[in-house]
């Protein structure tokens, strides 16, 4: 598991440096594999504006720009293709050390003279992946630190976690750990549950109590699944090892790193009929959220609408009832505490592994379902 120290910080905030925290963790029985930066070492790179563009005079792929640098108006010879008037992103300045011992000074590029660099994500180490200029939030301030304003000297700890501390398999998790350890005070996330303003309800029939213990759902109508996930979010994400998928999944795959709960988001209109929480029946079939089409058998749980498997329960949901950010207007969410013993081993008797089953199979709270669903 990865733990963004900045994230864990908030919930409880110890007065140890990052070894000492990661040795009482060790010593604990929460064994640190390793602790590294969100980036590797450099120096020089600032917040800055590209003021004005134009094109190279002698060469089609390069653009000469006019970058603010807080205290100065510089000129940058850039050839990245989202270049462009009002984008803030990292520049190395003259005298800047990029990862890789590589120094930046004044350069000539095809006869235009280039005074530093706009940085892509990869240049700063940020990221293996590059789509060209790493782009800042429009109110980023300029002549910032890089390091300080993404917050790049963050500690990415990574704990080896036993199967016996499933209790850990969360932010809130660890944290409760390091308070017990140190007697610091925690922190809990606070929020206020929506107010309901709707009487729509969708009816959930639950046919295997010994596959599902507690079971919660909330309509949520009028929402613009094609919003984009806050940096803040999606930067957390990623310490933690999860990619950015769209706004409505990354705000699932957050609550349940945040609290240890895996929750699904249904497209309501796809499951209006209703949902079964059942035991397959021999020889349906599941296209899953991967792609991948699993047989299914009389010993795995799943999710049904209209007498058709929607989701493996507990493990991971259907193509068929997934959520669109093109076409989706209105979702379910749904909250459950599935038993350990209908999850256990079953996602690899299909040869995957997801991070609800790795949770569920190992036992997840029973008594938080509707406060982790409200959050």
């Amino acid at each position: 598991m990865f733990v963004s120290e900045s994230w864990l910080r908030t919930l409880v905030n110890p007065a140890l440096d990052s070894d000492t925290l990661c040795h009482r963790l060790t010593m604990a029985g929460l064994e640190v594999e390793e602790s590294v930066t969100a980036a590797p070492a450099f120096s020089g790179v600032v917040v800055a504006e590209i003021t004005a563009i134009e094109p190279h005079p002698d060469a089609d792929r390069l653009r000469v720009c006019q970058v603010n640098t807080g205290t100065d108006t510089v000129q940058i010879v850039c050839g990245a293709p989202n270049a462009r008037q009002g984008l803030k992103a990292p520049l190395a300045q003259l005298g800047a050390v990029l990862p890789g011992d590589f120094k930046i000074g004044k350069a000539k590029m095809r006869g235009v003279e280039s005074f530093g660099m706009l940085c892509s994500a990869k240049e700063l180490g940020i990221t293996e992946d590059s789509d060209g200029l790493l782009e800042l939030p429009a109110d980023a301030p300029v002549g910032t630190d890089i390091r300080e304003y993404l917050d790049l000297d963050d500690h990415i700890i990574e704990i080896k976690m036993t199967p016996n501390r499933a209790d850990c398999l969360s932010m809130l998790g660890v944290a409760r750990e390091v308070a017990a350890l140190t007697g610091d005070t925690l922190n809990l996330p606070s929020f206020e549950p929506v107010p309901v303003t709707i009487d729509d309800r969708l009816p959930v029939t639950i046919s295997a109590p010994d596959l599902c213990g507690r079971f919660a759902g909330r309509i949520v109508k009028g929402i613009n699944a094609a919003a984009q996930t806050p940096d803040w979010m999606v930067q957390r994400l990623e310490r933690a090892g999860q990619r950015s998928v769209s706004v409505l999944v990354d705000i699932s795959n957050y609550v349940m790193l945040e609290l240890g709960r895996p929750t699904h988001v249904f497209d309501l209109a796809k499951i209006a009929s209703g949902l079964e929480v059942r035991w397959a029946k021999a020889g349906e079939k599941l296209t899953l959220l991967s792609g991948k089409e699993v047989e299914l058998h009389e010993q795995v749980g799943v999710i049904a609408a209209n007498g058709v498997p929607q989701s493996l329960a507990g493990i991971m949901g259907g193509e068929d009832s997934a959520v669109d950010p093109a076409t989706t207007q209105d979702i379910y969410i749904e909250a459950a505490f599935w038993w350990p013993e209908a999850i256990m081993g079953r996602a690899r008797q299909f040869k995957f592994h997801s991070e609800a089953s790795h949770r569920f199979e190992r036992g997840v709270d029973y008594e938080h379902v509707v406060e982790h669903l409200e959050r």
